[in-house]
């Protein structure tokens, strides 16, 4: 939507509650004035808004005079202006709109109503169609507009049964009674409407301020009763839970122990080494004994058998040993005892090895 936010010009307290609520549930931001000189204020400090809704009468500057000064400023000429008014009148809504007025929104506004002017103002300034800004010597309000010419000036002349003797050229209009009755019955009527005007403001604004303090009143004694009940409900709540969980732990402790106690009654039945278990078992041990005792006996027989090679093959290599040294010594040697004795020697080593065969034979 291209309407996003608006400026209410009104003097009513009420009144301006009632259209921002409206304008509020349609997602617009919505800035407020309580007269007319304070919306220019506003104008010319504020940023733009898409659309203004200005009141019709209000004391001081009232809404149309409001109208020509705000079309008159070329800076806020462009923006809408939604005239809100009593007045249900054709001509003074084709008024209106000669004066700078984009549509006319009854009051009090109605959400329907509200709906279609807001629409309507969206299309014409999504496509550009938004009425031009009238030009600056816009019209009065017809009931307060006198039949005198615009040049006319007043002279005051005695009242005469006679009718006066002037020319349609002539530029002063005298002061009969009757001009006298018109202008005072204007003045008068102008004055009554601003002064009633005022006293149903003021009435209203009592009235909107009294309603609000009751509906506080009323919506902080209706948050204490709905908070007391429910308090109230929680503890209720709180203490039958407590007893629901009693009982739900005792069923479950209860439960807890039969399933415990099956339990044991089935551990105590699967416990323990039965007649058949000793007896497989002193069976295993026996097989393992055997085996042990088997393989213990082989290895001996191995060691031994290993350590004759050993021996045997160790004394073969002495000997040799010996019979080579004794050759090379026999060459080399001159002495015949140094043979002899080696001899000897070399017969007592033979003999200890033969014996040493025979034990470990």
């Amino acid at each position: 939507m291209a309407i996003k936010n608006a400026l209410l010009v009104d003097d009513s307290k009420v009144a301006r509650f009632a259209l921002s609520k409206l304008l509020e549930s349609r997602d617009m931001e919505v800035n407020m004035a309580g007269s007319a000189e304070e919306a220019l204020d506003f104008l010319n400090s504020q940023s733009r808004p898409d659309v203004i809704f200005m009141d019709h009468l209000m004391p001081g500057m009232n809404g149309v005079e409001a109208t020509k000064a705000i079309k008159g400023n070329p800076d806020t000429a462009s923006i809408p202006i939604i005239m809100c008014t009593s007045k249900k009148s054709s001509s003074f809504m084709d008024e209106a709109k000669n004066f700078g007025v984009y549509n006319i929104l009854t009051k009090p506004p109605h959400t329907e109503g509200l709906s279609l002017v807001l629409d309507q103002l969206d299309r014409d300034v999504t496509e550009g169609t938004l009425p031009e800004a009238p030009p600056a010597d816009l019209a009065i309000d017809e009931e307060d507009r006198l039949d005198v010419a615009p040049n006319a000036s007043v002279a005051m002349s005695p009242k005469t049964d006679k009718e006066p003797d002037y020319t349609p050229q002539s530029s002063s209009v005298p002061l009969t009674s009757e001009l006298i009755e018109q202008i005072a019955r204007s003045a008068v009527k102008t004055h009554i409407n601003n002064r009633l005007h005022e006293l149903l403001s003021s009435l209203f604004d009592e009235q909107f301020d009294h309603l609000k303090r009751a509906l506080d009143e009323s919506r902080h004694k209706q948050e204490g009763v709905i908070q007391e009940k429910l308090d109230a409900m929680e503890a209720m709540i709180e203490e039958r839970t407590r007893h629901l969980r009693d009982d739900v732990a005792a069923e479950v402790n209860l439960n807890l122990v039969q399933e415990l106690a099956g339990l044991k009654k089935e551990l105590k039945q699967n416990t323990g080494f039965t007649g058949e278990h000793m007896a497989e078992l002193k069976d295993h041990i026996t097989s393992v004994q055997t085996i042990d005792t088997e393989f213990w006996q082989t290895l001996q027989s191995e060691a031994i058998q290993q350590a004759h090679e050993i021996s045997r093959e160790t004394a073969e290599d002495i000997a040799q040993r010996t019979i080579d040294l004794f050759v090379a010594q026999q060459q080399t040697a001159a002495s015949k005892i140094y043979t002899v004795g080696l001899a000897i020697s070399l017969g007592i080593f033979s003999v200890g090895i033969a014996w040493l065969s025979g034990l470990l034979g």
